[in-house]
């Protein structure tokens, strides 16, 4: 499977200024990175460090910025464009778009689905999927194998769920979602009340409620509301194996890496990222626009936009404990000083009342 780069340019030519140098004629046959792209392959460089690697790239074609471009064209045949990497991404969307498998509207034979439920026309359900009572499922919509869709589900036009996602009852996603594998919406936060020595669960009767555009990795859990709706707004990338606990809010365009957790009752607001391994205590609050390092434990709300980091530096085993061993004598070290400032400044009163 192939697309010349002509048809390339003139299927984006709606949204991007870009500039062609080169054979419009070319056939690329895949897009690949730029140190590794063939004759036959396309590819692209964004970030002016890579630049080294342009002259000796043997690609068919290279998407570059202005300030690469004299280089690119000595090179040979280039797009041009003022957000190479922007121009990239829709590139691999256009690509998946001509060359995914076509699905076919309807029901696996196996799938089991509610005489209740509401399906538009052209919805496809795959093997030994489940769709509940009284769900509604927008036009466009695909279910994976295996997929469970609970009773009452709301289900936005355009979104994909892949193989065995779990949609839980009463929840509901926006349009053009996409759900990888094995992605669970809607199961029990983890709410218990200690009593006598055991717990007792607290029944957990919200839901889950995601906007559009939301885009969730593999093997993440979203845990539905205890008495309130856990919220995912629109534009919310949640990378594999996340965790959202319940009643957690997310603002619009935020972002999570791999394996980051949000505790119940957090709020993130908008435009946030949060790093992979990284950790949001419950009940915090994220004001917009705040990033949070990879591996970084955020125990207090953050109020003003910026970058932060709290974790402790890797190192040799032997000198981390002794750097351990120090901080936990921080505190003791801080009176010690207080008090030692405290007697400096009475004997510099005393100097000064004598002279």
């Amino acid at each position: 499977m192939t697309l010349r780069l002509g048809d390339i340019v003139a299927s984006l030519a709606g949204e991007f200024d870009a500039r062609l140098v080169g054979d419009p004629d070319v056939l690329v046959e895949r897009l690949a990175p730029l140190e590794s792209a063939g004759a036959a392959e396309l590819t692209f460089l964004s970030h002016p460090k890579y630049q080294g690697k342009l002259g000796q790239s043997a690609a068919a074609c290279v998407v570059v910025g202005p300030a690469a471009a004299e280089l690119a064209m000595r090179r040979g045949a280039c797009i041009i464009v003022p957000d190479p990497y922007l121009y990239f991404a829709r590139i691999t969307q256009l690509w998946k778009q001509r060359h995914q498998p076509s699905h076919t509207a309807g029901a696996h034979p196996s799938a089991l689905i509610d005489p209740l439920a509401q399906l538009a026309p052209d919805v496809t359900i795959g093997a030994f999927a489940c769709v509940g009572a009284r769900a509604v499922l927008g036009p466009g919509v695909r279910v994976g194998a295996h997929g469970v869709i609970g009773s009452d589900v709301r289900i936005g036009a355009g979104t994909h769920l892949s193989a065995r996602v779990t949609v839980a009852d009463g929840c509901s996603l926006g349009e053009r979602c996409i759900v990888h594998p094995g992605a669970v919406i809607g199961a029990d936060g983890f709410g218990f009340a200690p009593h006598d020595g055991r717990w007792e669960k607290i029944e957990q009767l919200g839901a889950v409620r995601i906007g559009n555009d939301v885009e969730i990795g593999a093997n993440t859990c979203i845990d539905r509301g205890a008495l309130q709706d856990t919220v995912i707004e629109d534009g919310v990338k949640l990378d594999n194996l996340v965790q959202i606990g319940h009643n957690v809010r997310i603002g619009r365009h935020s972002a999570l890496a791999g394996c980051a957790g949000v505790a119940g009752s957090a709020t993130i607001g908008a435009h946030c990222t949060v790093g992979g391994g990284a950790v949001v205590l419950g009940h915090l609050s994220l004001a917009d626009h705040v990033h949070v390092s990879a591996a970084s434990v955020v125990t207090r709300s953050i109020h003003k936009p910026g970058h932060y980091t709290g974790l402790f530096p890797i190192d040799d085993n032997a000198q981390w404990e002794k750097n351990a061993a120090t901080l936990k004598q921080l505190h003791a070290l801080r009176e010690r000083l207080k008090a030692l400032e405290q007697t400096t400044d009475k004997a510099s009163g005393k100097t000064e009342e004598k002279s």
